[in-house]
């Protein structure tokens, strides 16, 4: 029946909130007449729905949890699909003096040494999992520092930059969403082009065989289009104030 014909894809709010999503949606829909239903939170948490079984796809960006996800038996296969980099943005007056560098973990230290602001969404999304792993490389127990300078959104990632921007703080932040973002105030990329700010992203079938009701044979069909070339063109083409968001990279 034509109104079974869809998918739920459990992703993260970058993909959602960039706008990369309502863009190349539509062009697999009207290739194979699957519509394309998306759960969009963050990474921790679209895991765990996929885990539930809600969902037939998952495309997120926190690469040993994804490989966790399919070595435990809830995913059938991970395929690399795009990247993109983070960036750690902050107040015009740079009070912990990081501007223009482009190592992260350094920065942090400086964040952390001057007690500066930090806004983290503190949600286990892809982008805090990627905070935390530099703030231990750093050194910095965040968690004695939590309620302090060191302040959890709980949030996603916009939300978390209109609060970060609203108490002057500093905020790690994926690329797409900040260049997305309407509502900078004085806040500008200030560390960038750190090889430590990669940020990858994965697709995975949910696995059939745990969930029988997941939708295999159409979410196999979204993920061949997406790692074909049409897909991979489609998000190479997807642009925002004429920058290019995402980098195809299927395997």
């Amino acid at each position: 029946m034509a109104q079974d014909k869809f998918i739920v894809v459990q992703s993260t709010t970058s993909t959602q909130n960039s706008g990369l999503l309502d863009a190349i949606l539509p062009q697999f829909t009207e290739k194979s007449g699957i519509d394309v239903r998306v759960v969009a939170v963050g990474t921790g948490q679209a895991i765990k729905n996929a885990e539930n079984g809600d969902g037939d796809v998952l495309l997120v960006h926190a690469k040993p949890a994804e490989e966790k996800f399919v070595a435990d038996g809830w995913g059938v296969k991970r395929h690399d699909v795009m990247y993109n980099d983070f960036v750690i943005v902050g107040p015009a007056d740079d009070p912990a003096g990081v501007a223009g560098s482009s190592d992260a973990v350094a920065a942090l230290e400086k964040i952390a040494e001057s007690q500066s602001a930090f806004a983290s969404r503190g949600d286990d999304s892809g982008t805090h999992k990627a905070e935390l792993r530099l703030w231990r490389e750093a050194g910095v127990d965040t968690a004695s520092a939590s309620g302090d300078w060191y302040r959890e959104t709980g949030s996603g990632m916009g939300a978390t930059l209109n609060t970060g921007v609203g108490m002057g703080a500093y905020i790690m932040a994926d690329r797409a969403t900040w260049i997305s973002f309407g509502n900078k105030g004085d806040h500008e990329v200030l560390v960038e082009g750190d090889p430590k700010l990669f940020n990858q992203y994965g697709v995975i079938l949910v696995n059939p065989d745990k969930h029988p009701v997941v939708k295999a044979e159409e979410g196999q069909a979204f993920i061949d289009w997406l790692l074909g070339a049409e897909g991979q063109a489609a998000i190479a083409d997807f642009k925002v104030d004429g920058q290019q968001l995402f980098f195809p990279n299927a395997d």
